[in-house]
């Protein structure tokens, strides 16, 4: 006795692919963006975009206060080509000696970029000082014309803003 078409389950398999592939091509395209952050000790570590498909590598040294960044070039072999950094005790009002404490990560944001060369980039790090309560937001300045060409770029990390986000502990 065979059995009909509507009973069989490769014709309803087919039929849920099917719907999938329609259904996926009907929603909105997102990309996907994902960066990662690390810390140990007294240094932290994280990624964050630059430009459409580039990320720079930031580094913090929680002892000294600088922050650095570095992207690798798009040439065959890649290699660190782009290197940025900045000292942050003097953005944050922070004294060395009192052993601060950081949090760092990064985000996207929209920032006008305008029609120079030198623009910035589209990815922010966020650097907040728990004991101060203080948080500051940076970016590099980003030309992607000398990026395209290999050519070895070393510039300051801008500071866009710091700001205030909790009252600081009173301390004895």
């Amino acid at each position: 006795m065979s059995r009909s078409w509507k009973h069989h389950p490769m014709v309803w398999g087919g039929v849920g692919v099917l719907f999938g592939v329609l259904l996926a091509g009907l929603c909105p395209h997102a990309p996907l963006h994902a960066s990662a952050t690390d810390r140990y000790d007294t240094f932290a570590i994280a990624t964050g975009m630059v430009d459409d498909g580039i990320e720079a590598l930031y580094f913090l040294d929680f002892l000294t206060g600088d922050l650095k960044a570095a992207v690798l070039s798009k040439q065959i072999p890649p290699r660190f080509n782009a290197f940025y950094q900045r000292n942050i005790l003097n953005d944050l009002g922070i004294d060395p000696t009192r052993n601060p404490r950081y949090l760092m990560v990064t985000g996207l944001n929209d920032l006008r970029r305008g029609g120079s060369r030198l623009r910035p980039s589209v990815g922010v790090c966020y650097v907040a000082e728990i004991t101060s309560g203080r948080v500051a937001a940076y970016a590099v300045r980003w030309d992607a014309t000398r990026h395209a060409a290999g050519q070895t770029t070393t510039d300051e990390i801008i500071l866009l803003d710091v700001q205030q986000f909790r009252t600081a502990p009173v301390r004895p």
